[in-house]
C-alpha cells in the first residue's frame, strides 16, 4: 500500500478542511463552478469521478467468473451480505439515528438528505479498495476477484433498483431517469472502457504484465480525483458546515455502526462455516467496504452538489480507511480461528 492509500484519510481529513475554508472565503468561484453542468450533471465533478472509477474497472477480469463455482462459501457469504443485509440495515441505522436518536438535533429535510446518502453507500459494494484489503491479509487473490466481478455484474441491474426501494422506504422521492442514467455514466460506461482497455493491454499470450503497470500508472490520478472531487463538495457546502460543525460527527456515527456490524455478521459468518481465512477475510471486508465514488456520483446527480446527500457519502470516505484498517489488523490477529489452505496468487 503506497503512502496516498495508507494516509488517504488524512488526506481526505486535510482535502474536507481546505474545501470548507475555501467555500467559506470564495462562494462566488464555487458558485461558478457550480453552474458547470448538463441535465443536472456537473461537468467537472463528472470528469474527476470518471478519473476514480476507470483505473478501477481496468482491473476487472470478467474471465474470472468461469471460477464461479469454486468454494462457494466465501461467494455465498458475499453476496448476501453486499445485497440482502448491508443495504437493508444501513437505510434502517440511517432512519433511526436520523428520525429517532438526532430528532431536534437536524432539520427533518437535510435528515432525509442525509438517509438518502447512507442509503446510496450501503447498496454501492466497493470494487476497488478490496483489492488492497484482501491483500493485506493475504487473502485469495482470485477468489476476490472473482467476488468483485460478479458483484459489478450485479450492481449494473440491482442498484438503481435497490436505490429506489430503499430510497421509497425512507419517504424520499426517486428520480428514476437520473438514478438510471447515473447508472449508465458511472457503472456501465467506465465499466465497459475498462473492459476495452484490458482487452487492448493484454498480449496475445494473456499476459497481465502490461494491465498491472498501467493500472499503477494511474493510481495516483485516481487519488488526486478523489481529493479533488472531496475540496469540491466541501467548498460547496462550506458556510453550511461551518454554521454547523456537528453535522459531520452525526453523518459519522451510524456509518461506524454499519462498518463494525456488517463485518463482524460476515466474519462470524465464515468462522462459523469454517471458510478458509484466505477466503472468509476478503469476503468480510468486502462487504464492510464501500464503492464510495459510484455514491457520491449518484448523490449530486439526484440531490445536487451542496445536497446533504453528496455531504454524506463524502463522510462515508472519511469514515472508511481507518475502519478498514482497524479491520484488517483485527481479521490477522484472529486469523488462527479459521483454517487455512494455500493461497492462489
Amino acid at each position: 500500500m503506497g503512502i496516498f492509500e495508507r494516509y488517504l484519510s488524512l488526506w481526505v481529513a486535510i482535502a474536507m478542511v481546505g474545501g470548507t475554508v475555501s467555500g467559506a472565503l470564495f462562494p462566488g468561484s464555487f458558485s461558478t463552478l457550480a453552474g458547470f453542468e448538463i441535465g443536472g450533471v456537473n461537468l467537472l465533478v463528472a470528469v474527476l469521478i470518471w478519473v476514480m472509477i476507470y483505473p478501477m474497472m481496468v482491473n476487472v477480469d470478467f474471465t474470472s467468473l468461469k471460477r464461479i463455482g469454486d468454494r462457494p462459501k466465501g461467494l455465498i457469504i458475499t453476496l448476501v451480505v453486499n445485497w440482502f443485509i448491508k443495504p437493508l440495515s444501513m437505510a434502517g441505522l440511517g432512519i433511526l439515528f436520523f428520525e429517532f436518536f438526532f430528532r431536534g438535533w437536524v432539520d427533518p429535510a437535510d435528515a432525509r438528505e442525509y438517509i438518502a446518502g447512507m442509503i446510496l453507500l450501503g447498496a454501492a459494494p466497493c470494487t476497488a479498495m478490496v483489492f488492497v484489503w484482501s491483500q493485506l491479509v493475504r487473502g485469495d487473490a482470485t477468489y476476490t476477484l472473482v467476488q468483485v466481478s460478479i458483484n459489478d455484474v450485479i450492481m449494473i441491474f440491482a442498484f438503481a433498483p435497490i436505490v429506489a426501494m430503499l430510497l421509497g422506504m425512507a419517504d424520499i422521492v426517486v428520480p428514476w431517469s437520473t438514478l438510471l442514467l447515473s447508472v449508465l455514466l458511472y457503472v456501465v460506461v467506465p465499466l465497459a472502457a475498462g473492459m476495452l482497455t484490458r482487452h487492448l493491454l493484454i498480449d496475445d499470450d494473456g499476459d497481465e504484465n502490461r494491465v498491472q503497470a498501467f493500472s499503477t500508472k494511474l493510481k495516483p490520478y485516481t487519488v488526486i480525483g478523489l481529493l479533488a472531487t472531496v475540496v469540491l463538495l466541501f467548498g460547496f457546502q462550506g458556510p453550511r458546515i461551518i454554521e454547523q460543525p456537528l453535522v459531520i460527527l452525526l453523518i459519522a456515527t451510524p456509518l461506524l455502526v454499519q462498518s463494525y456490524g456488517i463485518f463482524f455478521i460476515a466474519y462470524g459468518w465464515a468462522w462459523l462455516w469454517q471458510t478458509p481465512f484466505s477466503i472468509a477475510a476478503p469476503a468480510a471486508l468486502i462487504g464492510t467496504s464501500n464503492f464510495f465514488e459510484l455514491a457520491v456520483a449518484v448523490a449530486i446527480s439526484i440531490f445536487g452538489l451542496e445536497s446533504g446527500a453528496a455531504l454524506a457519502t463524502v463522510v462515508g470516505v472519511l469514515v472508511e480507511v481507518p475502519v478498514m484498517l482497524s479491520l484488517v489488523a483485527f481479521a490477522n490477529r484472529t486469523q488462527g480461528q479459521f483454517p487455512h489452505e494455500p493461497v492462489a496468487t
